[in-house]
């Protein structure tokens, strides 16, 4: 009864083993059937939006001082900007950070005698949001006017970006699926075959860089804000069965 029980189970075990294999084969040839490829979506555009910060700082041994002369600053760098044409909307002043100052004293062997207090340094940043790119970039490189009139300020360089990134990546998503069918139905009819169902479709890596420039893409997805022309680039790919 036992080796009867065996032999039944070695019997089923070889007929699954059998529909496993053959399973496993008609899907590697089904497999063998399809087609990948890779389409690229491209677009050139120029940036909607600036952000340019600063920043400027005074000190003095008394705290009080230092405050009322930051806030001199503050009151001329407004005027300034607005003389500029930029509403106090568009001005955002950070809050002022304070850190008290030392001065090191050695003593005649170079070693440290004491931490003297020297004053307190005050630091304040103005940032100007705007949709008027060009105006605002143009201000960005006039702020010598500033330094002139004794105000001690330094510029950043200013940031650039676009607001409509979400409708130009749908669009790009368009042209690199368009781009990557035609890809597939070309390689099929070069093999005399033709382009059957989609069977899988995955997006690339969304990059933004320089127009006209050497910049290097990422894999995890670049970005640039430092230029105002740009160039995005999106990679589609999609596997198609061949009939």
């Amino acid at each position: 009864m036992k080796n009867h029980l065996s032999s039944i189970i070695i019997g089923l075990s070889v007929i699954i083993t059998a529909m496993v294999l053959g399973n496993a084969f008609q899907n590697r040839n089904k497999s063998a059937n399809t087609i990948a490829v890779t389409g690229l979506g491209t677009k050139d555009f120029v940036s909607d939006l600036i952000v340019w910060s600063g920043n400027f700082s005074k000190r003095n041994l008394i705290l009080k001082d230092a405050y009322a002369e930051l806030d001199r600053d503050r009151e001329t760098i407004r005027k300034y900007l607005n003389s500029k044409g930029i509403a106090d909307a568009n001005i955002v002043f950070s809050a002022v950070g304070i850190n008290k100052e030392f001065q090191t004293i050695y003593d005649s062997e170079m070693n440290v005698k004491e931490q003297r207090f020297s004053g307190y340094l005050l630091d304040q940043s103005v940032t100007i949001e705007s949709k008027e790119v060009d105006k605002i970039e143009d201000i960005s490189r006039q702020v010598s006017e500033l330094i002139n009139s004794g105000v001690e300020f330094y510029s950043q360089d200013p940031q650039y970006y676009y607001t409509k990134l979400s409708e130009l990546k749908i669009e790009m998503i368009a042209q690199a699926t368009k781009d990557a069918n035609e890809r597939a139905k070309k390689i099929a009819e070069n093999a005399g075959s033709t382009v059957g169902s989609l069977k899988n479709a995955n997006m690339g890596v969304f990059q933004i860089v320089a127009q006209n420039s050497s910049e290097d893409f990422s894999w995890g997805g670049s970005f640039n804000t430092s230029s105002k022309r740009k160039t995005a680039n999106i990679t589609v790919k999609l596997e198609y069965e061949v009939d």
